[in-house]
C-alpha cells in the first residue's frame, strides 16, 4: 500500500530555504513526530554565509568567521539535511534526482536555490587581472581578496560596477561606494583616490525617489555616477571596463558585481525557469507557474521584487500558509505584496532606510511605526545601528523563521509621507 506520509522537499539551505524549513517544522511538529510529514533540505555544501556581512569584509569591519556558520546547525533536528549536489528535477514524476542517482520524492517542492554569480558570462572578467585588480564581493573568496587589495590601495581609480540586473542585495553596490569613500578618508588617501559608480540603469537605483536621494549622496561624496553603461567586456590587463557601445571606464581597482543567474539544474526541467534560471513564479501566491505542487521563494524566483533577505522573510510568512493550504487541499488565499526594506550604509556611522513593495515607491517618513523610531530615506546614526544589529537579528530571529515584532508581512503605510 502506498505510504500516507507527505514529503516536503526544500532545495537550497540559504536564507529562504532555512527560514521555510524552520517555520514548517514548527507548524508540523506533531506530524513530524509521528511520521505523517517529512521535511528535507538539500544543499551541496555545509557553509551558510550571512550575505549582508560580505559587504563589510573588504573594509575590515567583519572577518570571515563573522559571516559563516555550519548550514546544518541552522536547522531543527526534525528536518533531514541532505548535503548533496542536485542533478535535476523531474517535475512530471515529482522527483528530485541527486548526483550519484539518489532520488527524493515530494508532495511539495520548495525551490530556494537563490542566485549565483557568473563571472564567465562577461568577456574578460575572469581573465587577466581576476582576483588581482578585478574582484567581486558577492562571494566569500572575492570579498576576502578585495579586502587585501583595498588595504594597499593608496591612489588611482576605484570603479564599482554592476554588470547587469537583477542582482541580490541590490543596494550593496551603492553601500560599497559610500563605505569606500569613508574608508579612504579614514586612511588619509581619499584625495588620491577617484571613485566611480558604474551602472546599467538610467539612475543610481531602480526606484525613482530613492534614486534621487542616492544620486545626491554620491555627488556630495565626490563619487562619479556613470549610468546606462552596459558592460560588454573587461580588459583586466589594461584596466578598462568596456561597454557594448564601446565607451570605456579606466580602473586601477575594479569592484564588480558579475551577472547573476539561477541554479543551472533548473533549466533541465522545460518550462520551470526562465532563460536566466529563475523559477517562473506567481508574484502573489509564490506558486510555480509550471506545476501546482512546486513553490519558489527568495532569490530563486522571477517575481519583480528585490532579491534581498527581507523579501525572503516576508515571502516565507505567506508561503508557509500557502503550503499548509495546498497540502490540505484548500485554495491558496495568502498573497505577497512585494514588500522589501533595506538599510543602506552610507559611512561615518550613518545609514538610510527604504521600505517599499510592488506598488509603493520608497518615500520619506518613519518606520516601523508612525512615530518611528527609524527615519526613511534620511541618513541617521540610528539607522546605522539598525544595520549593524541586523546580524544578530538574522541568526537569532530571521533565520529561525520568527516574526519580527512591529514589522508586518505586508507593507504598512503608517508614518509614510505619501
Amino acid at each position: 500500500m502506498p505510504s500516507s506520509r507527505r514529503h516536503i522537499v526544500i532545495l537550497g539551505g540559504g536564507t529562504a530555504g532555512t527560514i521555510m524549513a524552520n517555520r514548517l517544522a514548527r507548524h508540523y511538529a506533531p506530524d513530524l513526530e509521528v511520521g505523517a510529514i517529512d521535511i528535507s533540505v538539500v544543499d551541496e555544501n555545509d557553509r551558510h554565509i550571512y550575505q549582508p556581512g560580505l559587504l563589510f569584509l573588504p573594509f575590515g569591519m567583519y572577518d570571515a568567521e563573522d559571516v559563516v556558520k555550519p548550514r546544518g546547525e541552522q536547522l531543527p533536528p526534525t528536518v533531514h539535511y541532505v548535503q548533496a549536489t542536485i542533478a535535476h528535477v523531474d517535475t512530471d514524476a515529482a522527483l528530485v534526482v541527486l548526483e550519484g542517482g539518489r532520488q527524493l520524492t515530494y508532495d511539495v517542492l520548495i525551490i530556494a536555490t537563490g542566485t549565483r554569480t557568473a563571472p564567465d558570462e562577461t568577456e574578460g572578467m575572469s581573465g587577466p587581472g581576476w582576483q588581482e585588480r578585478v574582484f567581486d564581493w558577492y562571494t566569500l573568496e572575492g570579498a576576502s581578496g578585495l579586502g587585501k587589495a583595498m588595504a594597499t590601495f593608496n591612489r588611482g581609480n576605484l570603479v564599482i560596477s554592476i554588470t547587469d540586473m537583477p542582482i541580490k542585495c541590490p543596494v550593496a553596490p551603492l553601500e560599497f561606494a559610500f563605505l569606500a569613500d569613508w574608508y579612504f578618508q579614514q586612511r588619509g588617501v581619499r584625495e588620491q583616490v577617484t571613485i566611480s559608480y558604474v551602472t546599467p540603469l538610467d539612475a543610481a537605483f531602480t526606484k525613482p525617489a530613492a534614486a534621487q536621494a542616492l544620486a545626491h549622496l554620491l555627488e556630495e561624496k565626490g563619487i562619479q555616477l556613470v549610468t546606462e553603461f552596459a558592460t560588454g567586456s573587461i580588459d583586466g590587463a589594461a584596466g578598462k571596463l568596456i561597454s557594448f557601445d564601446e565607451r570605456e571606464v579606466a580602473f586601477d581597482l575594479l569592484a564588480v558585481v558579475p551577472v547573476h543567474t539561477g541554479a543551472t539544474f533548473l533549466l533541465k526541467a522545460p518550462g520551470l525557469a526562465n532563460a536566466m534560471g529563475f523559477v517562473k513564479t506567481d508574484p502573489a501566491t509564490l506558486q510555480s507557474k509550471h506545476r501546482p505542487n512546486i513553490f519558489a521563494i527568495g532569490d530563486a524566483t522571477d517575481v519583480p521584487a528585490s532579491k534581498a533577505g527581507s523579501v525572503a522573510h516576508f515571502e516565507a510568512e505567506v508561503l508557509e500558509q500557502n503550503v499548509i493550504q495546498f497540502l490540505a487541499g484548500e485554495p491558496l488565499t495568502n498573497t505577497f505584496d512585494g514588500h522589501a526594506n533595506c538599510f543602506i550604509e552610507t559611512g561615518f556611522h550613518k545609514a538610510l532606510l527604504i521600505d517599499f513593495n510592488y506598488e509603493t515607491e520608497p518615500v520619506t517618513g518613519h518606520f516601523p511605526f508612525s512615530v518611528g523610531p527609524l527615519s526613511l530615506l534620511k541618513e541617521s546614526r540610528l539607522n546605522h545601528l539598525g544595520k549593524m544589529a541586523f546580524k544578530y537579528v538574522y541568526w537569532h530571529a530571521l533565520l529561525p523563521g520568527y516574526d519580527i515584532p512591529g514589522v508586518p508581512t505586508h507593507m504598512s503605510l503608517a508614518g509614510k509621507d505619501l
